[in-house]
């Protein structure tokens, strides 16, 4: 006799990371490390991991990730990666109902000889 299928459970697997820093950046990671009080470069990781995730997902919103003093100074964090994940910015749209007059005069004006500028143009230009 034949027994149904059952599905098999999911085994996760974990998955080995290994990173050559150069001496500042593994000297800054021991340092974060310890004034975290994390144990271990996965543990670091994993922190690491999830501040960027909600760093893109806030930026994918198109918020902006600032950090305000107790002054109230605000910085904002600018970072050429997460910019790439920020939505296009909707430009505003109008739309211009032109008359067919309107259309012929602007048509008239755009092709003719541009006219020279007169003395009060000359004079705001000088700045006088």
């Amino acid at each position: 006799m034949r027994t149904p299928n059952k599905p098999r459970p999911r085994i996760r697997t974990q998955s080995k990371f290994q990173a050559d820093l150069a001496p500042s950046d593994a000297t800054a990671l021991k340092r974060l490390k310890e004034e975290l009080e994390t144990r271990s470069n996965a543990d670091f990781l994993a922190e690491a991991v999830a501040l960027i995730r909600w760093a893109v997902s806030e930026r994918r919103r198109g918020c902006t990730i600032l950090s305000e003093s107790a002054t109230g100074e605000k910085r904002i964090l600018v970072s050429p990666r997460l910019e790439r994940v920020t939505p296009e910015p909707a430009l505003p749209h109008v739309e211009i109902k032109w008359t067919s007059e309107q259309l012929e005069s602007f048509g008239r004006l755009a092709s003719a000889t541009p006219a020279a500028p007169n003395a009060a143009l000359m004079d705001l230009m000088r700045g006088s």
